[in-house]
């Protein structure tokens, strides 16, 4: 096993961070290493924001649920789909690039495009011994988010990257079997199978946390997720991406 994949193993998210700003140099060789991930089509589909201003970052954390890694970090960054440019391109060409902009196939390039870039940035910044943890919650309110950060149309604000010099290393959480995630050929669909691995995943979660919590927490990751599941959450989310003409076609 080499060090890049020992590395990648070890990933844990990290919500602790000291008071540490991130040097230029730093952030540019994360972006830089965002940039070099795969792109489909060479279209490039993603913009980054890098969130400086202390009000914002504040602001942010408000709007993710009051978790304080989001203003209290080396650097926070805000990935974003971006067929802005697109629109851009096709003025400039004099190219009508509209129907296929607003396409759900385009919009899951943008997607797609913005996630490579980002695990290639998180990696990076674990690479140089800084920790990470990924903020879905900006999606809590994108309008509040979009007129935050003076997005236009065409430009999703998706998840932000928190990064910074660790304070504190949680454990690493255990993942699904691999049996259950890499199937061969064919979806597997034995109900008796894949129903197992679940039970036996349910096992290793629940003694995790109770090792974890000493004894305060043993809940399956079944029962975890489907409770989380059955909370409606951010269901706005169509009408705001087709508001902001994407995902119309």
């Amino acid at each position: 096993m080499n060090n890049v994949i020992e590395l990648i193993l070890n990933h844990r998210s990290v919500r602790s961070f000291q008071d540490r700003a991130l040097t230029k140099e730093e952030i540019e060789t994360i972006v830089k290493s965002a940039q070099a991930a795969s792109t489909s089509s060479f279209i490039q589909a993603y913009s980054i924001i890098g969130v400086t201003d202390a009000e914002k970052k504040k602001l942010l954390a408000e709007i993710v649920g009051n978790q304080a890694y989001v203003a209290e970090n080396g650097h926070f960054f805000v990935f974003c789909a971006d067929l802005y440019r697109h629109e851009t391109i096709g003025a400039m060409e004099k190219r009508d690039v509209i129907p296929a902009i607003e396409s759900t196939e385009k919009f899951m390039v943008a997607l797609i495009d913005a996630a490579l870039a980002a695990q290639n940035a998180a990696i990076a910044a674990e690479s140089m011994g800084l920790g990470i943890c990924y903020i879905g919650g900006i999606r809590n309110n994108l309008e509040a988010v979009t007129s935050l950060l003076k997005t236009p149309d065409r430009v999703i604000p998706l998840f932000g990257l928190a990064v910074g010099h660790p304070d504190k290393i949680n454990e690493k959480k255990p993942r699904l079997p691999l049996e259950h995630v890499y199937h061969e050929n064919e979806y597997e669909q034995n109900g008796e199978i894949y129903k197992g691995q679940l039970e036996e995943y349910n096992q290793i979660v629940s003694n995790y946390y109770f090792e974890r919590t000493g004894g305060r927490r043993d809940d399956t990751w079944t029962s975890q997720i489907a409770q989380m599941l059955e909370r409606q959450s951010r269901m706005y989310m169509k009408q705001f991406v087709q508001d902001k003409k994407l995902d119309l076609r």
